[in-house]
């Protein structure tokens, strides 16, 4: 392999795993953006280039799209520039922004509504931890609430009250934007907010019609004990890396701890002396004591020994490539767990395969060995037992217990008045 190859290939070696341990991104996703990276590498091959460069990055992108703007664009050649230029970046800074859609629209907030909607939106990341996909739902229609009192010329809450709002509701077009049921949630939170911190005087957030959209869940993907027992066997465990990952999946499959909990797991939520861990839960905010199981304990203390990078970090769990930080996401806890399943070669069609159902599972067999909801709520650190019914829906072991027998209908009622009614 000649050095111009070489290079480039150890340039995409390094942003795939910039994408995969820093910004936790799919498989899925890193496999679209390699196969992208590699049709840069066909273009420099044939046009003769020896090194990818800014003025390589530009002149692909004339190549490929001319004088096009990007709404013209199609889906997948939006997401080969978006590719184009997040390798032109992590070559320049080592990094990699998680790049939008160029033509995603930009929202701009001003003026005494604008200002307290981005302080309720930074609320709503910071204290209530909403996901950035809940955040950007709630940035666009608010965003809408927005221009319809620009348009009105209602620049201060003195002039929102109830009966502008549902003027609002009812004027807006449902069928170029979100559910009904969506734009009234995000407005009901807004208005609360809006009271709480007094931007107005009355709260009539209550008064604003629900909207509730019933949709059935799907049902969780769940795993047998040989299942789970064979993906933890699978783990090689010689390697500093296999010691890592083996002693995560013993953690979610064996205490059910989210993704997010094991990536921010540190060394002071270890209780050795009383063999317990004890957390605040990333998602609930909820303190979580759970027993630190001697084959959880032993792996965790391999991995310390014998896999773990020297590093100032409180956190136990870092990554294997240099600097050697603690995960930035819990989706890299997700990665983990999904190419140990696919390595054990247990069968995956149809059902998720992350670290969420690994916890599942663990739910699902305290139910099948008749554990009761409250204990079953405490080990997974659920606010309440309406989140544990959840599980109810795949229980079918106790479902069946449940039933009743039918009794079994005389032969005489059938023939009764000759019969001809059941003929």
């Amino acid at each position: 392999m000649n050095k111009k190859n070489n290079d480039f290939n150890v340039l995409i070696f390094k942003a795939v795993d910039y994408l995969e341990s820093k910004l936790g991104y799919s498989q899925s996703a890193v496999y679209r953006h390699k196969k992208n990276w590699y049709r840069i590498k066909t273009f420099m091959d044939s046009h003769d280039i020896k090194c990818f460069n800014q003025d390589v990055e530009k002149q692909i992108i004339y190549n490929k799209f001319k004088d096009r703007n990007m709404r013209e664009l199609s889906r997948q050649e939006k997401e080969f520039y978006n590719s184009v230029k997040m390798l032109s970046e992590f070559q320049i800074t080592g990094k990699i922004r998680v790049y939008p859609h160029m033509d995603r629209k930009i929202f701009i907030f001003n003026g005494q509504i604008g200002e307290a909607i981005t302080s309720f939106l930074n609320y709503k990341s910071i204290d209530d931890r909403l996901s950035h996909s809940s955040i950007r739902s709630y940035r666009r229609y608010l965003f809408q609430f927005f221009n319809y009192c620009c348009n009105k010329d209602v620049r201060y809450f003195t002039e929102i009250n109830l009966a502008f709002v549902l003027f609002y509701i009812s004027d807006m077009d449902y069928r170029k934007g979100a559910p009904v049921y969506v734009v009234i949630s995000a407005l009901r939170s807004f208005i609360k907010y809006a009271f709480e911190q007094k931007f107005i005087d009355v709260d009539f957030s209550d008064k604003i019609p629900k909207c509730k959209s019933v949709n059935q869940p799907k049902l969780p993907s769940t795993y047998l004990k040989e299942e789970i027992e064979k993906l933890i066997a699978s783990v090689e465990r010689s390697s500093a890396i296999g010691k890592r990952d083996y002693a995560i999946i013993l953690i979610a499959a064996k205490l059910g701890l989210r993704a997010s909990d094991i990536a921010n797991l540190k060394f002071d939520d270890l209780h050795w002396d009383k063999s317990t861990i004890k957390i605040n839960q990333y998602k609930t905010g909820k303190e979580l004591t759970l027993p630190l199981l001697s084959d959880v304990g032993n792996a965790i203390i391999d991995y310390l020994k014998y896999g773990r990078k020297k590093s100032e970090e409180s956190y136990v769990f870092l990554t294997e490539r240099p600097p050697h930080e603690h995960f930035s996401t819990g989706n890299v806890v997700t990665h983990i767990v999904q190419r140990a399943f696919i390595r054990a070669g247990i069968d995956i069609r149809g059902r998720k395969f992350g670290s969420h159902s690994l916890r599942h599972s663990l739910g699902f067999r305290m139910l099948q060995e008749s554990t009761i909801l409250p204990v079953i709520s405490e080990v997974l650190g659920h606010k309440s037992t309406e989140s544990t019914r959840y599980y109810l829906r795949i229980d079918l072991k106790s479902m069946q217990q449940c039933m009743l027998d039918v009794p079994q209908v005389a032969v005489s009622f059938y023939i009764q008045k000759g019969g001809r009614f059941y003929e």
